[in-house]
C-alpha cells in the first residue's frame, strides 16, 4: 500500500497548531540539524522542526548535551533555516545559556535572528520570569518538562520522570506555571502517558511528546534515530 506525502505549501504558525488541536489532528515533528534534512522534512510534510542541543550527541559525538554552546546552536539553526521555507523551527537554548533572564533574552535573540521561530528551554516553574520576559519581547517559548537532558547529572541517568505521585504533581504545576508565564508549547520527554494526559486536560499547551505516550498533539523523533544511524537509539524510537 502506498502513502501519499504532501509537501508544505505555506508557513506553519501557532494558528496552524491550534487548528490541528481543534480538529484532533496530529502534527509531525522531527529534530534535525542541517539544511538538506530540513528541506527533506519540509517536502515530506513535517510541520515542526526542532534544532535540538541533542546535536551534541548525534553530530558532535559527546555523551551528553552539556558541551553544546550557543554558537553551535546559532550555526545549526541558520543551516536549518536556509533549507526550510514553511516548517516551524524551534531552537534549543543550550546548557547554562539562560541562567538569568537578561542572558536568556540575548541568546534567544541570536537564535531568532538565525532563523528560529521560537526557542525551547528546559526546566520548571522557576523559569516563569524568564519565559514572561521572552514572550513579552516577541520571542515565543516552548517549555521542556519531564526528562530534561541538561539535568542528566542531577537525575543520575536517562530515566523516566513523573512516576511517583509527588513528582508528577510537580511537573503538572510546572506546566501550568510556564503556561501562565506565556509558553504555548511544551515538550514532554520520558514521562508516563497518564501524566501527559493530565497536562493535556489541565492546560491549553500544545504538547509534543517523546517517549510520553500516544495522546500528545505531536510526536518528535531525532532524525538520526529515525533513519538508524544512532548507535544506541531510545526504545521509543
Amino acid at each position: 500500500m502506498s502513502t501519499t506525502v504532501t509537501a508544505l505549501t505555506k508557513a506553519v504558525t501557532i494558528h496552524t497548531l491550534r487548528q490541528h488541536q481543534a480538529d484532533n489532528e496530529k502534527t509531525a515533528c522531527v529534530a534535525l540539524y542541517d539544511a538538506a534534512m530540513a528541506t527533506l522534512a519540509q517536502d515530506n510534510g513535517v510541520e515542526l522542526i526542532i534544532v535540538g542541543d541533542s546535536l551534541g550527541m548525534t553530530v558532535q559525538g559527546h555523551h551528553s548535551t552539556l558541551p553544546v554552546t550557543i554558537e553551535h546552536m546559532v550555526y545549526h539553526t541558520a543551516a536549518v533555516s536556509r533549507g526550510n521555507n514553511h516548517s516551524m523551527i524551534i531552537a534549543d537554548l543550550p546548557f547554562m545559556s539562560y541562567s538569568r533572564p537578561e542572558q536568556a533574552m540575548d541568546n534567544a535573540a541570536l537564535l531568532m535572528q538565525a532563523g528560529a521561530h521560537r526557542v525551547k528551554l528546559e526546566g520548571g516553574h522557576y523559569l516563569a520570569k524568564t519565559v514572561k520576559k521572552l514572550t513579552q519581547r516577541g520571542i515565543p517559548v516552548c517549555a521542556h518538562l519531564g526528562l530534561t537532558p541538561q539535568f542528566i547529572n542531577t537525575f543520575g541517568g536517562y530515566r523516566v520522570q513523573g512516576r511517583e505521585a509527588e513528582q508528577a504533581q510537580q511537573i503538572i504545576h510546572d506546566a501550568k506555571t510556564l503556561e501562565d508565564a506565556g509558553a504555548d508549547l511544551v515538550v514532554l520527554e520520558c514521562v508516563p502517558s497518564s501524566l501527559s494526559k493530565a497536562i493535556i486536560e489541565q492546560t491549553n499547551l500544545f504538547t509534543i511528546g517523546i517517549g510520553a505516550g500516544p495522546d500528545t498533539d505531536s510526536q518528535v523523533l531525532v532524525i538520526n534515530d529515525m533513519i538508524g544511524t544512532s548507535p544506541r537509539p531510545p526504545k521509543f524510537s
